[in-house]
């Protein structure tokens, strides 16, 4: 404590300095943090910027710009875009620590509340010196020193987290006020001899005062590459554990809880700020952000997408999304829309500011939803990712949890029920879906468990089987369904939004990125694979068969059925030039999968253009939307939606 004194008074002495050098952005970072108080860290030699990123957050891919100018954003309306923008008009997103801390000094008392994995001393210090420059005097109160003592925080959560060496855990039900000493910290009150009062940290708006809040966000994959630098911790603990726990805190407990907690105060937020960046935060009031909301709810939506490689990963994005191929040796997902984890970007010259796309449900989900808002809630229950397997390998053989299985083991409402579209294969591509006609499910595990135990391979076309795939095949895997998709595939799944319940059967025997054995889950795979799925039967209801179901001049509209315990159905239009449709008060979650380019305008005259394989949705407040083709050759575009 005496180090974290001595070097929280010496801040504010070096920031006076016209331009700080990297090296002491370096030593603050690491001496502040919660997870590492030991002045050994201290450095003399001056670092980069990218050396002072790779302590903080541990990843090849760039921050998102703080700016882009309008020639990047126009530059792009026709390529896949790694950054799409919504833009509210000018004047509208602020940029940088002074404006913040203008912006309070106007207001004197104010609450800065936010997500998990922000650098909070950071923040601090960077208001709390321009308030210094300003000769005003300042009352901070964290809420980190209301914390309940960590061994109570663990003792808390351990229920959540109960199988010690799996990646699941059960969605938390607690709330944020349960992690703090709520009477001591509701007893803090604003000093009269202090020109500024500020509450800052994680629930600082559970304090009772009349003041405006100011809710700082951070995109999910940000917080997962501070988490992997071991930068930050989980709520409530100065504990820094192997990513995978991590994660899995997060997933089944900070997010829970601080989501439901963004939720409630959503309400009393007057500004919404973004803090993904190490040395700036941009800014716009709440008036701003819902207008922001408001328009895409009735127009179109596209949130930025993010990319993961994998021991199976392919070249196919590499290759054709140039500006996603960060240098990895790899890529094996594209989150293109798996909405826990992508945000929305909103710009005001140039500016950007991401938000979570829970923001948005929250407040429009009638309007994104339409007729099954009742049913689903503030939950958006479509997702599409890209599985690349080109010049890569085979995924586990695998299988997801049934409805009753996942409610009751690990909290959630919908199951992962997924489909595979294949966007581009090459001529030997394979995936392996359902069982062989002869299956033997003793056998088949007890040939598992030897393969696991003893590692020794297994012919596993023994037992699945295994079918050719072909561009713009659609497989159908409802929950409980041996599948995988073999190499030399780019697979679109087309699934419902639960994304990391993945029971792997057998994993050709390999190491993960660290050289770490991989999870088997042979038990939780057994209480959940559905034996009747084999033989006949996988060729008759496990593949899609298209069907025109509605065409004119130069137009087709084909229907991929989807198996009926998937909520959700397919459509694909094929048109040459322009084609109409109607929402029916239901959301569209769409991509093009075959063309160059399409224009889509709403009802409302919005108008965007949309490269290849982006994923964009209409929501159903949209009523209809025409779709022109922008290219040569006939256009497909796909169209998932909620039967």
């Amino acid at each position: 404590m005496f180090v974290h004194n001595i070097i929280y008074r010496i801040i504010p002495i070096y920031n006076r300095i016209k331009k700080v050098s990297a090296e002491v952005v370096f030593i603050k970072n690491k001496i502040l943090s919660p997870i590492n108080m030991n002045p050994d860290n201290i450095h003399t030699q001056t670092f980069s910027q990218m050396q002072v990123e790779e302590v903080l957050r541990k990843s090849s891919r760039e921050l998102m710009p703080v700016k882009l100018n309008r020639e990047a954003i126009e530059s792009e309306r026709e390529a896949y875009h790694i950054y799409p923008v919504y833009p509210l008009g000018g004047n509208k997103i602020f940029s940088g620590f002074d404006s913040l801390a203008r912006w309070i000094i106007k207001h004197k008392t104010v609450i800065i509340d936010g997500y998990a994995g922000l650098f909070w001393d950071k923040i601090e210090s960077a208001i709390h010196q321009y308030l210094v420059d300003e000769g005003l005097t300042s009352n901070w109160i964290r809420t980190g020193s209301y914390l309940k003592p960590e061994s109570a925080v663990e003792e808390m959560v351990l229920p959540f987290l109960a199988e010690p060496d799996s990646v699941w855990g059960t969605k938390c039900t607690l709330e944020i006020k349960d992690f703090y000493e709520l009477e001591d910290f509701s007893a803090q009150l604003p000093r009269a001899d202090c020109e500024i009062n500020i509450v800052i940290g994680s629930g600082a708006a559970l304090i009772d005062w009349s003041a405006p809040v100011i809710y700082i966000d951070l995109p999910k994959n940000e917080l997962q590459y501070r988490m992997r630098a071991g930068s930050i911790t989980n709520l409530g603990s100065t504990r820094l554990y192997e990513s995978y726990l991590m994660y899995k805190r997060f997933y089944f407990v900070d997010w829970p809880v601080l989501n439901r907690h963004k939720k409630e105060i959503f309400d009393k937020i007057t500004v919404v700020a973004d803090g993904q960046w190490l040395d700036n935060i941009n800014w716009l009031s709440k008036t701003d952000f819902i207008e922001g909301l408001n328009k895409i709810s009735r127009s179109m939506i596209r949130v930025r997408p993010w990319f993961e490689p994998g021991v199976w990963g392919g070249q196919w994005i590499k290759q054709h999304i140039p500006k996603a191929d960060n240098g990895e040796i790899n890529i094996a997902w594209s989150f293109e829309l798996i909405v826990p984890e992508n945000g929305l970007v909103f710009e005001s010259d140039g500016c950007l500011a991401e938000v979570s796309f829970d923001f948005l449900m929250f407040h429009n989900q009638e309007q994104v939803l339409g007729k099954h808002a009742k049913q689903y809630g503030d939950e958006f229950p479509i997702r599409f990712d890209f599985l690349d397997t080109y010049d890569g390998g085979n995924l586990s053989i695998q299988c997801h949890p049934g409805l009753k299985y996942i409610q009751e083991h690990f909290g959630e409402t919908i199951t992962q029920d997924e489909t595979y579209y294949i966007l581009d294969c090459k001529h030997s591509a394979k995936v392996y879906l359902g069982f062989q006609e002869n299956i033997d499910d003793v056998k088949f595990k007890n040939d598992l468990i030897k393969s696991q135990k003893e590692n020794v391979t297994l012919n596993i076309e023994e037992y699945v089987q295994v079918h050719s795939s072909k561009k713009h095949d659609l497989f159908l895997i409802p929950n409980g369904t041996v599948h995988s998709a073999g190499a030399d595939n780019l697979v679109l799944e087309i699934s419902a939004t639960p994304y990391i319940f993945t029971f792997k059967m057998y994993d050709w025997l390999r190491l993960d990125m660290d050289g770490n054995p991989r999870p088997i889950n042979i038990d939780h795979a057994f209480n959940n694979l559905d034996f009747a799925r084999k033989g006949d039967q996988v060729q008759k209801t496990l593949i899609s068969v298209p069907t025109v179901i509605g065409e004119g001049k130069d137009w087709q509209l084909i229907h991929l059925p989807t198996h009926k315990e998937h909520f959700y159905d397919v459509h694909r239009i094929e048109f040459d030039k322009t084609i109409s449709i109607d929402t029916n008060d239901c959301c569209h979650v769409m991509m093009l999968v075959e063309g160059d380019s399409v224009t889509v305008q709403t009802a409302d005259g919005s108008k965007k253009t949309f490269a290849y394989a982006e994923t964009f949705i209409i929501p159903a407040a949209a009523r209809s939307y025409t779709l022109t083709n922008s290219g040569k050759n006939r256009a497909k575009v796909i169209k998932a939606f909620l039967k």
